[in-house]
This record gives structure tokens, sequence and C-alpha cells, in this order.
């Protein structure tokens, strides 16, 4: 894989004591000085500019409340001037898209079924853009789904080290339909994704900073003692001090759980894997008992941080709830004494209701719908999800012929999901001839996040589900086509055959988007153009 990074020298001869060198021990441990190109920031930076430039060019179109938003923009109005969700009145989607949305909502509380973070920050658009326009319920969306596109970009840095793999992911992503639709509305499923990502990314970090503190600390043990640490020392290794990174992902693990609850799938797994890297960073610098020390020393706070705290997080995404007095079940506990929970204090009996409530609601949703997909078809797009469609006719809208149409159809970009395919066999040949740990943990996060859909096959699904595990195969597809470049050291025309392959790839992706471009943004074109572009019936 082609690495535009430079990697600090090793010493040419090691004697024992050379072993327990800082820089020795960086570089057993993977996370040696990588220096970045001067303008290196440059092209990941321009990808940013370009996802911007897609998620707000005409943001505000089409002028309609698309799909779930009719919930979403509303609960989130509702979070805006009442502090909890309201109920609205009979057909109040006329109303609210007009600008009177006052007009429309009620003052019972409204029974929802997901938490409130994804709604506050649709909220938190709406108070700076306005809360009677498309644009201001939207833009919130439109800002993380860019965000994400600059997080995939570190994430492909932290991962590989190579800044083409990164700024390849990076474009990946900013050019894939299925992200770039979900992130032009306001659903949650973009905020989900945002919050996962920027856990991921939080991990890698500790993992490169944690990875170094205990490097420099056996190192600085060592050379007090002559160059050796002392056995009493490695028995079980220092502590690395307190992990701020980590810290940080305990926030934004209680952030993405207090949007959609199968987060909790994807922190399982987030919590696993950064223990399992504490582990295996002790074996590697020598600490005898690892295993033990792994546990105990970083494992213990690793709960602390990820579970502990990100319950805290995440009871605080409901203050709004909290400070209110008629919110949904506020008051349950003391209506229903003897009932429930009977340890917890009322306020948080009265929260385990709503939530027990709320699992059974989703446990049991199996209500037949026109877009519903199973998750078996999701990798292949077999049923994408129509979010918008008007029929025009010669004059309206900027219709030049005698028939038009305007769409929002949720479909990836076709050359890119299917190669997610691919990419997810290439992963797993080198997982099993490198154990490359790399690969291993996006395969893992992909899985965690995609096998579980498996457990409830009577339960309605849809295609933007896929959402929340998207960046980990756009960074999975990124270091197969980085194997495609070649490395540094390659021959010039090995490395020659990789560059044009994977440029003619990038292009045909390229093109693929410009064409799906009009159906993925609501653009009037004409009928017989949008037909064109329902490849298979399944699409329509």
């Amino acid at each position: 894989m082609i690495d535009t990074a430079r990697t600090a020298p090793l010493p040419r001869v090691l004697t024992v004591k050379h072993a327990f060198t800082e820089l020795t021990l960086r570089a057993r441990l993977g996370v040696a000085e990588v220096t970045m190109p001067r303008y290196g920031w440059l092209a990941p930076t321009l990808v940013v500019v370009l996802a911007a430039v897609l998620r707000l060019w005409n943001l505000g179109l089409p002028h309609a409340i698309v799909f779930d938003e009719t919930y979403y923009a509303k609960d989130a109005y509702s979070l805006l001037h009442f502090g909890n969700e309201r109920s609205w009145a009979d057909e109040p989607n006329d109303a609210f898209l007009a600008g009177d949305a006052a007009s429309v909502v009620g003052t019972d509380p409204a029974y929802v079924v997901h938490p409130p973070v994804g709604k506050w920050m649709i909220a938190a658009g709406m108070a700076v853009f306005g809360d009677d326009n498309p644009v201001g319920w939207r833009v919130a969306a439109a800002l993380v789904g860019i965000l994400s596109v600059a997080l995939v970009a570190v994430a492909g840095w932290m991962l590989f080290r190579s800044l083409t793999v990164a700024t390849i992911a990076a474009f990946l992503l900013a050019i894939d339909g299925h992200h770039l639709v979900q992130s032009r509305f306001a659903l949650l499923d973009i905020f989900l994704m945002f919050w996962l990502l920027a856990t991921f990314v939080c991990l890698l970090a500790d993992r490169t900073r944690s990875r170094r503190l205990l490097a420099r600390r056996v190192a600085e043990h060592a050379a007090a003692h002559g160059g050796l640490p002392h056995d009493s020392f490695m028995r079980y290794g220092p502590m690395v001090g307190v992990r701020w990174w980590r810290l940080a992902a305990g926030f934004t693990a209680g952030m993405a759980v207090g949007v959609k609850w199968n987060a909790l799938f994807f922190i399982a797994v987030f919590g696993v894997m950064t223990v399992l890297w504490d582990l295996n960073a002790r074996r590697i610098v020598g600490v005898r008992r690892w295993l033990v020390a792994g546990v105990f020393k970083d494992g213990v706070l690793a709960f602390t941080y990820m579970i502990v705290l990100g319950a805290g997080w995440y009871l605080l995404t409901w203050g709004g709830w909290f400070a209110s007095d008629d919110g949904y079940n506020r008051r349950w506990a003391a209506e229903h004494p003897g009932e429930g929970v009977q340890w917890l204090p009322a306020a948080l009996r009265s929260l385990w209701e709503y939530h027990r409530s709320a699992y059974e609601f989703h446990q049991g949703l199996d209500s037949d719908h026109t877009y519903e997909s199973p998750a078996w078809k999701w990798l292949i797009l077999a049923r994408p999800t129509s979010y918008y469609y008007e029929s025009l006719t010669q004059g309206v809208d900027g219709c030049a012929v005698e028939k038009c149409s305007a769409a929002v159809l949720n479909i990836g970009n076709p050359l890119i999901w299917w190669s997610f395919i691919a990419a997810i066999l290439v992963a797993l040949v080198v997982v099993l001839i490198r154990r490359d740990w790399r690969f291993i943990a996006l395969l893992a996060v992909f899985l965690v996040g995609y096998l579980p859909w498996f457990m409830y096959p009577e339960r309605t699904m849809f295609f933007f589900y896929a959402l929340s595990f998207e960046p980990y195969l756009v960074l999975l597809l990124a270091g197969v086509l980085g194997l495609v470049l070649g490395r540094s050291t390659s021959s010039v025309r090995r490395r020659r055959i990789g560059v044009v392959l994977v440029g003619a790839y990038l292009v045909f992706a390229t093109l693929l988007t410009l064409y799906f471009l009009p159906i993925w943004s609501a653009q009037v074109i004409p009928y017989e153009h949008w037909r064109w572009r329902m490849w298979f019936d399944s699409w329509i």
C-alpha cells in the first residue's frame, strides 16, 4: 500500500538493552512516530469541502416533509420550545411546513420510542437557522454528515498511516448516495453513525497514546536500572495514567446510545476491542502476567470510562424529560406505587418503565411497509428506500418536457456498495494470512453492526439502517484499494499498475455519483431519465 508518511529510523543492531529503549518499544507496538508530509492535509481537506458542497447545496429541496421527518422534525420543534416531545393535531404537516407549527402543536406529551439526542441536534439547527423551514431542521444532519467524512479521513490515517488510503476512504464516503441522502434530511441514523464513528476514532487515538505512554514508562524504568527492567516491574507492568481519549469515548458512546439503542451492539465490541488492544500491548513489551495486568490495570478502568460514565452521559441526555412535569410517563412511579423496579428512585423508575415500553414496541414492530428491506438485501442494494417522489407536467417547477420526475431514492453508489462485498472477502483473507489488527477491527465492527439484524427476521427493517456500519466498510474498501496500490517499496511497474486500477475505479465511482445525483437530491428531470436510473424494478 502506498505510504505517504515517513517513519523514524530504527537501530540496525539491537542488543538486549536496546530492546527496551522507547524507540524500539514504540516500533514493536506499532506506534512509531510518523511525520505527515508538509501539505498532506490538503487532499483530505478538499474531499471534506466536496462533501460539504454535496450536502449543503439546495438543502431546502424538496420543500416537503420527507419520510420520517414527519416525526423527528416535529419532535425537535417540541424539544426546542418545551423541553420534551409533544403531541400534534391531526394532519399537521401542511401547517408545520408553512412555518405555523405553533397552531398545530398540542399540550399533551407524546409517546416516542427513540432517545432524544438526535432530536436535540436537529433542534440545535432549528435554533440557529429557524424552525419554520426545511433548511432549519436539516442543517444539523448535513453538518454531521460533513464532519463524519472528516472523521473517516482521520480514522483512515490512524489505521493505515497512509494519506492516500485516508483520502480514498473519505472520498468514497463523500460521494456515496446512501450517506449523502441521509445527510440531507432530519432523520436519526446520521447522528447515530456520527457518534459511533467518533467513539471509534477516540479509541484509535487512545490506542496510539496509551501504547506510547507504555513504551515510555517501560523505557524510563529500564534506563534507570542499567538498560533492563526489573523482573518485579515487568510482572504486571506500569499504569499508563488517565486515558483522556477513552474518557472522551465514554461521552461519545453515551451520545450514540442517546440517539438509538442499537448503538449498544457497537459499544460492546468497542469495549472488548480496546481492552484486547491493551492486553496485546502489555504482552508485546514483555509483561509476564499481561492478561491479569490488562484486565485489572486497564480493563476495569475501561469499563468505568465506557460503561459507567457512558451510562451517566446517557441519563443526562434525558435532562429535558427529568426537568419536566408533563413528559410522557414522567409521573409513572407516583401513579403506580409498588410497581416497577422498586429499588430505583421514583424518577428513574418512571424512566425504566418508559424504556421497557419502548423496547416492547421495537420488539413487536412487524407491520408491512412498501419499502421494507430485510438485512440480507442491504449489501446488494436489493430494496432501497424511496423518500420522495413527485410527478410533474410541462411548465411546472422547471419541467421542460411533457412529463418530469423529482425524486429522492436512498440508494448507495452501486459500484461502492457492491465492492464492499469483495472488500469483506479480501479482508477475511488478509486476516487469515497476516492477522492484521486493522482489518480485524473493521470486520468486527461491521459484523457486530450487521449480524444482529438477522436475529429479528419478522421485524420491519429498512436499508438506511446500514448507515451505522457504512464507515467501517468504506475503511475496509479503502484498505483493500491500498493493497492494490502496492507498498512504497514495490517496483515502479507494480505501483503504476496499482495507480491505474485504483484511479479507474475512483473515476467510475465518481461518474456513477454524477449519474445518480439527480435522484439523490430531488432534481427535476424528464421521466425517462428517472426511469433509466431504475436499474431494477425493486428500486421503484
